[in-house]
């Protein structure tokens, strides 16, 4: 460690410093000159440390300066440090001993010409928002399946080739009209209030455009100015549809923000807000397609296994004529040896009765051989065999299903007609044929 004397003359007459005594006369000079100083510049390789404090160069075309703000100055100013910012800081300058570097110890900073401009802003924010122009009522849902984009910038702008190239990837199908104007300086406002003129306009016409994007790059607060124009905002406001605002960075807010629908942080999330990705409707459409196929099929097969269910309690209508004849010609003998047993039965009381009671008996027994014979005759109407032979058929399908109307037969189908003495198997033909 070098030790600090007097400067004594050597050689020519001229002092000899110790390094840390001059560095010391030198920041003893430059704070008894210039501090506090204020410099305007522009922010170049800002970084903050672990400590908080944070560290940048401030540079313009002539030259650059180290600046040092240390944590309790850096939570204060509360500044959203990004590089090629232009800022005013006032601070002390200082020399660092250790390096030998002259550097600006910052104690407050603020965006160059934020001060009136954001006194400004606020003043407006107040009077619009009295209008109720930012009200949450007024905000309106997006369409969710939008036909057609509008899209209000400039074409020279950054911002249009991020939307762009991000609808392109999302939603290439999805049909995109520009609106061009400036977005930055004084002919600003009115030229994009004429671009959402014709935006309106075009909607109104076509019913296109479902969904109108407002974007803009970042920039500083005198860029994007433009945006906060009163006659822009109440323009807006009278939109017939939707409106994305992304203008700006995520940090970057203007009085268009809080009048849009919704707020985008950027052009490129305002262009993937405007409408869903394709892949994810088709993925959508695919899993609905997919439910849609198993519910048919499982319907189907309840409804195969309810036919097997039907057909198996139906059977075939042969069958079930041959049971029925075998019931009627049952209960016809049945009956026919309960008549001759009673028959029998009157015989011998007969033969045991008197005379007088012979004719008595004689006329009952005529009686009830009368009333025998049409209920014989009554059963016989009931044989399947004389229905047949009246002329009439009994129609069946290939499975053995009866036919009982024209709707279900079709031109070309084989069918089985049960006759009184066999089958006839016949094709239908269509009518007139």
């Amino acid at each position: 460690m070098l030790i600090p004397r007097d400067p004594e003359p050597a050689g020519a007459g001229r002092p000899v410093w110790a390094v840390g005594a001059l560095l010391r006369a030198l920041a003893d000079a430059l704070q008894a000159r210039f501090n506090p100083v204020r410099v305007r510049g522009e922010v170049s390789g800002f970084a903050r440390a672990a400590s908080g404090h944070g560290y940048f160069t401030l540079k313009d075309e002539q030259g650059q300066l180290r600046c040092a703000m240390f944590r309790r100055s850096a939570a204060a100013t509360r500044l959203d440090w990004r590089d090629g910012q232009l800022v005013e800081v006032e601070g002390r300058l200082d020399v660092y001993g250790p390096r030998g570097d002259l550097q600006l110890i910052v104690e407050d900073a603020r965006l160059a010409g934020q001060g009136n401009l954001y006194e400004q802003f606020l003043r407006l924010k107040a009077t619009l928002e009295a209008e109720g122009l930012f009200a949450t009522a007024r905000k309106r849902p997006l369409p969710p399946l939008p036909r057609s984009v509008s899209v209000v910038t400039s074409l020279d702008a950054a911002a249009l080739r991020d939307v762009a190239s991000t609808l392109e990837r999302r939603v290439p199908h999805l049909p995109v009209r520009v609106f061009p104007s400036p977005v930055q300086g004084d002919a600003a406002p009115e030229a994009l209030c004429a671009a959402l003129d014709r935006a309106y306009a075009y909607h109104q016409a076509t019913g296109e455009g479902e969904v109108l994007l407002l974007v803009r790059g970042g920039g500083s607060l005198e860029d994007l100015w433009a945006f906060n124009s009163p006659m822009l905002v109440r323009k807006l406001a009278e939109a017939p549809m939707p409106v994305i605002c992304g203008v700006g960075h995520e940090t970057d807010f203007t009085l268009a923000d809080f009048v849009a629908d919704v707020r985008a942080p950027t052009p490129t999330a305002a262009a993937e807000l405007c409408a869903p990705a394709r892949d994810t409707l088709l993925g959508a459409v695919e899993l609905q397609q997919t439910r849609l196929r198993q519910g048919l099929w499982r319907w189907l097969d309840a409804q195969a296994q309810r036919t097997d269910r039907l057909a198996q309690r139906l059977g075939r209508p042969s069958n079930r004529l041959g049971k029925e004849r075998e019931r009627v010609l049952g209960a016809s003998l049945r009956l026919q040896q309960a008549v001759r047993r009673r028959l029998d039965r009157d015989t011998a009381r007969l033969e045991r009765w008197p005379r007088d009671g012979v004719v008595a008996l004689a006329r009952d027994l005529q009686r009830r051989r009368s009333r025998l014979e049409r209920l014989e005759a009554q059963l016989k109407l009931l044989d399947p065999k004389l229905v047949l032979l009246r002329g009439y058929a009994l129609l069946t399908d290939a499975s053995g299903h009866a036919v009982t109307s024209v709707q279900r037969v079709r031109p070309g189908q084989d069918l089985t007609a049960q006759l009184a003495d066999g089958a006839v198997r016949m094709t239908v033909k269509a009518p007139g044929s």
